[in-house]
């Protein structure tokens, strides 16, 4: 027996037409499910009455998907129902949209059941919906709409991906200023949802060959526009780490470059002093016999003489045109 069973952040009895009916009573050790429609249970991961209530409720396979502390998109059935987790960007407040949250899902027929860690977006505009007493008028109807406000959300943050990276390579190519530290941080941005979004594509083209209960047939083509649209964003993603591989490598290119011509100067610069270097410490060593030593003139001719040999190692190199 459940001493104490976990509290919903909501729970909906919808009925075959859309109805919504929130339920408030305390929920049992057992689910009893709707002659119509089906009920959807939304609950909190962090709830400490949860995964107690839940290994009983739920088949075992179910449970542990639920519960797992790490997770990836997939869509697995079984023979008394459907496995569905997916991610969605995080759009909460002070959050890194790209650090995608899961949400996982029990599908069986007449019963929705689905946990998060974090608010996901999209499946907080289903239960503000359904606040208003209109929701999804069956499962497949609601998973529609569950993957298309997941994927649309997806699209925006993959877009703004798209015009940072815009920006980042106008100012590469035309060397305005220093972007290492944005491309940078862009890179890994993309890494991270490039991550999650891939398999979700995958997953979200499983669920549109649900069993019969779960889709009807235009519910189908909706799911189908939804994965062809998931399918889009990854390209767009994949095209986006390609261009900021390139910028990378342009700029990597134009480091080297600049070292190299730096280094070539130096060379030169210490070519044409290498001589002169020579010639002074020559004079300068403390032996007699030095020419000039009681001269006047010796300091003159001594730095005329390494002024016209500079000049003339200047020119020698202008005209083998290493400089």
């Amino acid at each position: 027996m459940l001493k104490t069973s976990p509290k919903p952040i909501c729970a909906f009895n919808v009925s075959s037409e859309g109805g919504c009916e929130r339920i408030v009573a305390p929920l049992g050790p057992k689910i009893e499910l709707p002659a119509t429609g089906y009920l959807w249970l939304h609950f909190d991961l962090n709830d400490a009455n949860l995964e107690a209530w839940i290994e009983q409720v739920l088949p075992r396979t179910a449970a542990r998907a639920l519960l797992q502390p790490e997770t990836r998109p997939r869509c697995d059935r079984l023979e008394d129902g459907m496995i569905l987790t997916l991610r969605g960007v995080n759009l909460n407040p002070g959050a890194d949209p790209n650090d995608m949250v899961s949400v996982r899902l029990w599908i069986q027929e007449g019963l929705i059941v689905s946990a998060r860690a974090r608010k996901i977006w999209a499946v907080d505009a289903i239960r503000q919906k359904m606040e208003t007493g209109v929701g999804p008028e069956n499962i497949g109807a609601f998973l529609a709409e569950l993957t298309y406000g997941l994927t649309k959300r997806i699209e925006k943050v993959s877009l703004d991906l798209v015009e940072g990276t815009d920006a980042v390579e106008d100012s590469a190519m035309s060397q305005v200023q220093r972007v290492s530290g944005e491309l940078s941080a862009l890179r890994h941005s993309v890494i991270k949802i490039r991550r999650f979004v891939r398999p979700q594509t995958e997953a979200i083209a499983d669920l549109s060959s649900g069993s019969t209960w779960t889709f009807e047939p235009h519910q189908r083509d909706v799911l189908k526009e939804v994965a062809n649209r998931a399918v889009r964003t990854m390209e767009e993603l994949d095209a986006t780490s390609d261009r900021l591989h390139v910028i990378q490598e342009h700029l990597d290119m134009l480091h080297a470059t600049t070292l190299g011509r730096n280094s070539y100067v130096l060379s030169v610069v210490a070519a044409i002093f290498l001589p002169l270097g020579f010639l002074t410490g020559l004079f300068g060593i403390n032996v007699g016999g030095m020419p000039g030593l009681d001269s006047r003139y010796g300091f003159l001719a001594v730095t005329g003489g390494s002024a016209f040999l500079g000049l003339v190692l200047y020119a020698v190199f202008r005209r083998l045109k290493w400089l």
